[in-house]
């Protein structure tokens, strides 16, 4: 970054362009951290389809990292990377959801599978069992997990989708809120903290393999196959894994929301 006059230090240029948001700095923080757009798309064309073009995803992370430059402010308690990172997959996630490419078929079963975990758990009061959900969808188990895997194959189940929402400029993922909550706006930190603290209270939960392969894939930044060794089973193992996990996630923060947890 030694092209920008006067300046030293990644620290002083991040201070310079919030305050002049000149376009020289803004254009060498996007190729200094180019390098990570690709390694986030990466991760994210893991198990999508083959009409998913890995440059496309590209393509969507670059307005990600764009973002991330433009509202970065350096002091604030997160490093630029992590910050970045969240916001990444959420461009990503966002235009694959515009361009609507996941079957209607499946987004039907997706939601019909969480709104039946979901009522489970509310009525026991704890994670419902891959054969009480089967069972309450009128499947065997068998059939059920089946069902997961063609899902987790062509569906976008992810720690970054938006699951709270007040007003228009108060979103927020759950990768927002367990990786950088001080990142949000000041007036909402508190409620965004207890967020936080109900999310992680959920993922600690879930049964082993599950909490393991998130922490694995969010926190420690392993791609599926990765996973799979680490676990000893298969990368369509850990997909199904990393899918239900999700789904029983998102059926808990629903159920938080309507009051019932």
């Amino acid at each position: 970054m030694g092209n920008i006059p006067g300046q030293k230090t990644e620290e002083e240029l991040w201070q310079r362009y919030r305050k002049t948001k000149d376009p020289a700095i803004r254009e060498a923080f996007i190729k200094q951290y180019a390098p990570l757009v690709k390694y986030v798309a990466g991760k994210v064309a893991m198990g999508m389809p083959h009409n998913v073009e890995f440059d496309d995803l590209v393509g969507f992370g670059v307005f990600g990292l764009i973002d991330a430059i433009d509202k970065y402010d350096p002091e604030k308690n997160v490093k630029f990377k992590t910050y970045a990172v969240t916001r990444i997959h959420g461009a990503i996630f966002d235009e694959l959801r515009q361009i609507d490419w996941v079957p209607r078929s499946v987004r039907q079963k997706t939601r019909e599978i969480e709104a039946v975990i979901s009522a489970l758990e509310a009525q026991f009061g704890r994670t419902a069992s891959d054969q009480e959900i089967a069972k309450a969808m009128g499947m065997d188990e068998t059939e059920y997990l089946k069902t997961i895997q063609k899902i987790s194959g062509t569906s976008i189940l992810s720690l970054n989708d938006v699951w709270f929402s007040g007003d228009e400029n108060d979103k927020v993922s759950i990768g927002d809120s367990i990786e950088s909550p001080s990142s949000l706006n000041p007036d909402v930190i508190v409620e965004k903290d207890e967020m936080r603290r109900v999310i992680v209270k959920f993922i600690n939960e879930l049964p082993d393999k599950e909490k393991k392969i998130l922490v694995l894939y969010y926190y420690e930044d392993l791609t599926l196959k990765d996973i799979g060794r680490v676990l000893e089973v298969t990368e369509s193992r850990v997909s199904q894994l990393h899918t239900k996990a999700i789904m029983h996630l998102r059926s808990k923060l629903t159920n938080v929301r309507k009051g019932i947890v």
